[in-house]
């Protein structure tokens, strides 16, 4: 794991408003349809808070020989060379954990996370008892072993100079994570995030876990002398929403498999070339063909907060790539009919609006064909049809796909009002 700022701002705790258990209403053809005049994009901008980011001080430790010998490890699977040590501090389970909720404390904005809560709740994809933020704490704690801080440029792990096997992995993939930092400035990450880029962020996140993970699975192959070992339980992922377990894992295993290809069409070179170019959507980590040329279509959605009401206004705004998408159909589909219909993602967003006690979400997405459209739009009516909350999926002409959501029924008639307008 690379704990840039970025990292910590992946995914708020925050109970959102009870939903109503209603079927989805018609919609009222004399509502009228007005909006307001920002884009998406303009209000995710001013939605957005930024984390605070400060390095931490640095304790110099000497290197002991073990954790050298990984580093020369790394440098010989890696093709590089480290331009300056790399400062390597072991430090308890108990230690890792307190140091972990420090950077939470300090790098989330819990507001914006607690209306990005109330948004993907309205939509179905978490569940309302239990925020962004709460769900993350619990995932991460007790299950991360080490971690590289690009700030300040230290790796800090759990264990002593005796490696079994798991050390052994977790150190060679942070140790990737610091050469990869002095050779391509994995800092970058920071500044998606301060500007909310959700989707351009987790697409290079994929490709920085990737090739942690890619070379510190080669280490282990060329140097598997180390003792056995087994990866610890955690026992707290299965409290964890579905979608957010699925997220935080994909950099790990999509991201390997982008990074496997690269490797193999090209080996560490094109690894490289990714690193200093980093993909720009979920998509191209999924499918490595089209990285670099498939580049992600603009979508926007109107502010319909007039429509909605006097005391309605933008809640929260995000990007959704493939990646989210398939995570959220997981949820009520097969694994396989979810991917298919993730699959020909050309682009989307979703805006979300609040008075204060109900959420309305419209999500826009476009698609590469027609057909891919279609396989989107059916497989999304029938997600929703298997929920509880209100809402309605509309195909509209060609590759776009509409859908509105609602924390209640009373929401839906100006909401479906607003979504046939687009």
């Amino acid at each position: 794991m690379v704990l840039t700022a970025a990292l910590l701002m992946a995914l708020a705790c925050t109970r959102g408003p009870d939903v109503s258990r209603s079927p989805t209403p018609s919609p009222n053809q004399g509502v009228g349809v007005k909006t307001g005049p920002t884009t998406a994009l303009q209000a995710m901008r001013r939605l957005c808070i930024p984390a605070d980011i400060v390095a931490d001080p640095v304790k110099k430790v000497p290197t002991p020989p073990a954790i050298a010998e990984v580093e020369h490890q790394v440098e010989t699977v890696r093709g590089l060379t480290y331009d300056r040590p790399v400062n390597i501090e072991p430090i308890t389970a108990g230690e890792m954990d307190r140091r972990l909720r420090d950077y939470f404390d300090a790098y989330y904005p819990t507001r914006f996370y607690a209306r990005r809560s109330d948004a993907w709740a309205t939509i179905g994809a978490i569940p309302r008892n239990v925020g962004i933020l709460e769900a993350l704490n619990t995932y991460q704690q007790g299950q991360v072993l080490g971690y590289y801080n690009s700030q300040n440029e230290e790796l800090v792990y759990t264990g002593d100079a005796t490696l079994d096997r798991i050390e052994h992995f977790v150190l060679a993939h942070e140790l990737t994570h610091a050469i990869d930092d002095q050779h391509f400035d994995l800092d970058r990450l920071d500044d998606m995030v301060v500007h909310c880029d959700d989707e351009i962020f987790q697409a290079a996140l994929g490709v920085v876990e990737g090739s942690a993970n890619h070379f510190a699975t080669q280490v282990l192959l060329r140097y598997p002398a180390a003792a056995p070992g087994s990866v610890p339980s955690g026992g707290s992922a299965g409290k964890v929403p579905p979608l957010i377990t699925e997220l935080q894992a994909y950099p790990y295993t999509a991201g390997q498999r982008f990074v496997d290809a690269l490797s193999d069409q090209g080996g560490p070179a094109a690894v490289n070339r990714a690193l200093r170019t980093f993909p720009t959507t979920t998509e191209q980590i999924l499918h490595p063909s089209k990285f670099p040329g498939e580049l992600a279509r603009p979508v926007d959605v109107p502010d319909f907060s007039p429509t909605l009401g006097p005391r309605w206004h933008d809640h929260d705004v995000m990007v959704v790539g493939e990646v989210w998408l398939k995570a959220l159909l997981d949820l009520r589909l097969d694994e396989p009919a979810a991917a298919s219909a993730a699959a020909g993602w050309g682009g989307g967003i979703y805006r979300a609006w609040s008075d204060g006690r109900d959420v309305a979400v419209i999500m826009s997405t476009v698609w590469d064909t027609p057909a891919d459209a279609k396989e989107f739009s059916d497989a999304l009516g029938d997600w929703q049809s298997r929920g509880s909350g209100p809402g309605l999926v509309l195909k509209a002409d060609g590759t776009r796909v509409n859908a509105g959501f609602a924390s209640s029924r009373a929401v839906m008639s100006a909401l479906s009002a607003a979504l046939r307008s687009l």
